[in-house]
């Protein structure tokens, strides 16, 4: 099951890797790379202390069927939410999420300011540092819960493939974003965010249900049967939304006519 965590470690953290990014690339352009590169290190720094400590408590000290259950209703909870908001970018309910709007508007913000851009500014650094660690705690929780629940089939690889997923993500946004130096505009974030909560929502339901000690048919087999029923109940979801709102806009149009 080595492979499935993997892509689904990267794919998640490709979303978080975008997004610091987009505000390191701010930090870096308006003001100045030193701090933008002094705030980035410092919490990956952090970020490797912190798994460093906890990863291993949470692999070693902690019983894994507790461990599964805790681990999948939290996976299902950010993948149902993650869900959500794709679902309702697709049916057009909610606003497409903008990296673009989100460089340009955080670069006027800055520029407002008016930082001196040849010295290390410690607002710029605290912004990158706070940009870099948030997103990078989910990153890390990705790889921790991945990884140690496959580490009940697998060993100690579990956290290692999750690790490669993660870091194969990471440095893929580095390099496009240096080398295009600019928004990671062309990334299809919602597409990705919808394809990270099947599959979020997928482990979650399987670890969750396996912490109760039932087995699940076919094994690890059912898992793609599983994200196949939600990607199937998602797609509904989204018809029906678009449907719902072709049928009020129809009778508004009705309304006003009369």
């Amino acid at each position: 099951m080595e492979w499935a965590v993997t892509i689904a470690a990267f794919l998640a953290s490709a979303v978080e890797f975008v997004e610091a990014f987009t505000i390191v690339l701010v930090v870096g352009i308006t003001i100045n790379w030193r701090s933008a590169m002094i705030g980035a290190v410092a919490a990956a720094l952090t970020l490797a202390v912190i798994v460093a400590i906890f990863g291993t408590a949470i692999v070693y000290y902690v019983p894994i069927a507790i461990l599964r259950i805790v681990v999948g209703l939290i996976l299902v909870l950010f993948g149902l939410k993650w869900l959500k908001k794709a679902i309702l970018r697709y049916s057009g309910l909610k606003a497409l999420h903008d990296e673009e709007a989100i460089f340009e508007e955080t670069m006027a913000e800055m520029r407002a300011r008016g930082e001196d851009i040849t010295q290390i500014q410690p607002t710029a650094v605290a912004l990158s540092y706070k940009s870099v660690l948030l997103e990078g705690l989910e990153v890390a929780f990705i790889v921790i819960t991945f990884g140690s629940n496959a580490t009940s089939t697998s060993g100690i690889s579990g956290i290692g493939s999750a690790a490669i997923g993660a870091v194969v993500a990471g440095l893929l946004v580095i390099l496009l974003g240096a080398l295009v130096r600019a928004p990671l505009k062309q990334v299809p974030e919602n597409t990705l965010k919808f394809v990270v909560g099947i599959m979020l929502t997928t482990f979650g339901t399987f670890w969750m249900v396996e912490g109760f000690n039932v087995d699940w048919p076919f094994a690890d087999a059912f898992i793609p049967v599983l994200a196949i029923i939600y990607l199937l109940a998602s797609m509904g979801f989204v018809a029906w939304l678009k449907s719902q709102q072709r049928s009020i806009a129809a009778s508004n149009v009705s309304s006003v006519g009369r």
